[in-house]
């Protein structure tokens, strides 16, 4: 079992103790629960994100060592499409949570929450949607 995979089934059981708590403690309890166990998704995420960004700067260094460039958007469409996938995958069992304990404005705030990260990102990736200019066109 990999890393991964153990950080997968820590997250799991973490949920489903929150679930149980949530059934003993009673509804009064819901936002301090869920607040909870979002906070270890966030450190869950936080920790990929931060696995992720020391990868791909031990690779650029390595390729600055070599004397090799990157052409410019490379792995552009591949990390886009990989991170919409994830953020998918990630709003299935969110939306579950945020239904479950807060109804429909649960569901609606994990749906702001992800269209959120999802613009977030897209701005990242092309700065110029903020100023409706493309980079190469001159004024």
């Amino acid at each position: 079992m990999s890393a991964l995979d153990a950080r997968d089934v820590d997250l799991k059981k973490d949920l489903d103790a929150t679930v149980r708590a949530r059934r003993e403690l009673g509804e009064e309890y819901d936002s301090a629960l869920v607040e909870s166990f979002l906070e270890k998704v966030d450190q869950r995420i936080d920790d990929v994100v931060d696995r992720r960004v020391r990868r791909h700067l031990a690779e650029q260094r390595m390729a600055d060592a070599r004397g090799a460039r990157r052409p410019k958007g490379a792995g552009s469409w591949a990390e886009r499409y990989g991170f919409a996938v994830v953020s998918l995958v990630l709003a299935i069992p969110l939306s579950a949570i945020g239904g479950a304990f807060a109804g429909m404005s649960g569901v609606v705030a994990t749906w702001v929450g992800i269209v959120g990260v999802n613009a977030a990102q897209a701005v990242r990736a092309n700065p110029e949607i903020l100023t409706g200019r493309r980079a190469s066109r001159e004024d």
